[in-house]
């Protein structure tokens, strides 16, 4: 039997089966082959299931086959996305924009398509609204504005969500329950049933766990984080995950300039007119800093 995997929690996978009845799901534990082979099941996993028949419980199986994978993010952790929307609020917290640059430059390292919503912008007036849609115009992603209390903008992003897998993630407190509840009602009320049939310990909103809202559309709820560490990642090659500094790059002086302390560098000019976002141009360098710091030689 095939199915894929939508939860996990201490060592239980619960797979949904294709082209199953509805609601057929197997609670699973991993082949120990998997741990010999340094690979673990991750939500989102499409597997090979084996029904264990031998202590006559109904439902339970043992995942014997992980089909191969078109991605696997870290953070956070989910197999096979078409594309992540990172949510941040536009006020009460106040957005870190360093944090969305992290999380930007971890996703386009895998080369998964990236929504940014920003949430709560009932708050904001429209000037505001404009001040952060200008730091990210150029970066390659597409962002929206939208109020989970009020409804702006919560159709246009349920309709992004449609057919695709999509990684839901960001910081505590910016509102991604009340996303989930807007466009997926039956969401508190699927999380709870599912929560019963791999019960293990308490608290399990910690992990993740992909909720199906229509066909073939699935959504991915994480745990809020407050930072992101990119791993293995040059500081050499940072820049190419800035898009908004290609336009400017061949005016450089210095062939390979990396824009943080060599002469007439064209994207630190740009960044000091205001063509490309104070912002982006001051994570970039910190992040840069911190990578160079961190790097094994």
């Amino acid at each position: 039997m095939q199915g894929r995997i939508i939860k996990g929690v201490g060592g239980l996978y619960l797979v949904a089966l294709n082209e199953a009845e509805e609601n057929k799901y197997y609670t699973c534990t991993a082949r120990g082959l998997f741990r010999y082979q340094k690979i673990k099941p991750a939500i989102g996993d499409r597997v090979e299931i084996e029904e264990d028949k031998a202590d006559n419980k109904p439902d339970r199986g043992s995942i014997v086959k992980i089909l191969p994978r078109t991605n696997l993010l870290l953070r956070p952790t989910v197999a096979n996305v078409d594309q992540a929307m990172l949510v941040m609020a536009c006020s009460r917290p106040e957005p870190n924009y360093n944090l969305v640059d992290r999380f930007l430059i971890s996703l386009k390292k895998r080369e998964v398509p990236i929504l940014l919503c920003f949430n709560k912008c009932e708050l904001i007036d429209e000037a505001a609204m404009e001040h952060c849609r200008r730091i990210y115009e150029n970066s390659g992603v597409k962002i929206l504005f939208m109020s989970a209390l009020t409804g702006v903008g919560i159709d246009e992003a349920a309709k992004l969500l449609n057919g695709k897998t999509t990684a839901l993630a960001g910081p505590s407190g910016v509102g991604k329950s009340s996303f989930v509840n807007a466009v997926f009602p039956e969401a508190k009320s699927q999380t709870g049933g599912l929560s019963e049939k791999i019960s293990r310990g308490k608290h399990t909103t910690r992990h993740s766990e992909l909720m199906q809202i229509a066909k073939d559309t699935y959504l991915c709820d994480t745990p809020g984080f407050s930072s992101l560490f990119l791993e293995e990642s040059d500081p050499d090659t940072l820049r190419d995950y800035y898009p908004e500094f290609e336009p400017y790059e061949s005016g450089c002086k210095f062939t390979g300039c990396v824009h943080v302390k060599e002469r007439d560098c064209k994207v630190k000019e740009a960044a000091l007119r205001g063509d490309i976002a104070r912002e982006r141009y001051e994570n970039y360098v910190l992040i840069y800093e911190e990578l160079k710091r961190n790097k094994k030689y």
